[in-house]
């Protein structure tokens, strides 16, 4: 029987973006018929860059152009940063799967149907962006969400609090304002393909939520403390509002982590006022 894990180093290693899509699909289904193994000889590689296409050309964060949506190659550079979102999300699912080992068989069902989730939502977003006259790769991108991901490679903990419940939980509260922005610019289809892949992204927060907390509670820390100082101890600044509460409890938040994070906004936002003032 072939193993899980090297199954997964497969699909993260993968560059083309229809093998990689394929894998995605081809491994969840043969890991649902039981025809993959949790045993592991060897130890993983450390973690280095994952399977992509020669494009789109990579730049930092501030250097990605900002475009507003009342124009159609607005409408498209807003699709391409979310499908590069999505490409990047399926590279961290099979990382969590490949790196992470001696887990319970949840944790890789639960990032298994990730991954397979997060290719069917680029494939969505790759068709929106044909159907808009461009392609993936076609604009600058950043790489965000997989310098997190090698940040937080040695500790499965850090990894489920920093990149599900920090980077990817920004998309709870800021995607229902781009959908709001998508349908008063007339653009129904993409709204709708937005709409389908926020129903999911809640879901794939809480996977991140329920496997720190069960990480914490594995070792006998307090989640909620933990997740405070993983905070201070990774990010130069807070985490930005507004925070949907309501999308960020069905993801696993409790009422006290939202509140410290309004607390650590509203702190250094006063911190600023008050240096400002002195100078």
């Amino acid at each position: 029987m072939k193993s899980l894990f090297e199954t997964a180093e497969h699909c993260l290693i993968a560059c083309e973006i229809e093998e990689k899509l394929r894998l995605a699909g081809q491994t969840a289904q043969t890991w649902r018929d039981g025809l993959l193994s949790l045993d592991c000889k060897d130890t993983p590689e450390p973690i280095g860059e994952p399977g992509h296409p020669g494009r789109p050309v990579l730049v930092a964060p501030d250097k990605v152009p900002k475009r507003g949506l009342g124009t159609k190659e607005g409408i498209s550079a807003l699709v391409h940063a979310m499908a590069h979102i999505e490409f990047n999300a399926v590279n961290l699912a099979w990382d969590a799967v490949y790196r992470f080992r001696d887990l319970p068989e949840q944790y890789y069902s639960d990032w298994i149907k990730v991954a397979e989730e997060e290719a069917y939502h680029f494939r969505l977003l790759r068709t929106r962006l044909n159907e808009l006259g461009t392609d993936y790769g076609e604009f600058t991108a950043h790489n965000g969400l997989w310098d997190m991901a090698k940040r937080t490679a040695f500790d499965p903990m850090v990894r489920m609090a920093l990149v599900p419940r920090v980077l990817e939980a920004r998309g709870l509260d800021v995607t229902p304002g781009i959908i709001k922005r998508l349908r008063q610019a007339g653009d129904e289809k993409t709204a709708a393909m937005l709409e389908i892949i926020l129903h999911d992204e809640v879901e794939h927060v809480a996977i991140g939520s329920r496997w720190f907390k069960y990480f914490c509670q594995q070792r006998g820390l307090d989640s909620e403390r933990t997740f405070r100082e993983l905070i201070s101890q990774y990010f130069t600044r807070p985490i930005s509002g507004p925070f949907d509460y309501a999308a960020r409890q069905k993801a696993g938040f409790t009422i006290a982590e939202l509140e410290a994070l309004e607390c650590m906004e509203i702190s250094a936002a006063h911190c600023k006022k008050n240096s400002s003032n002195r100078a």
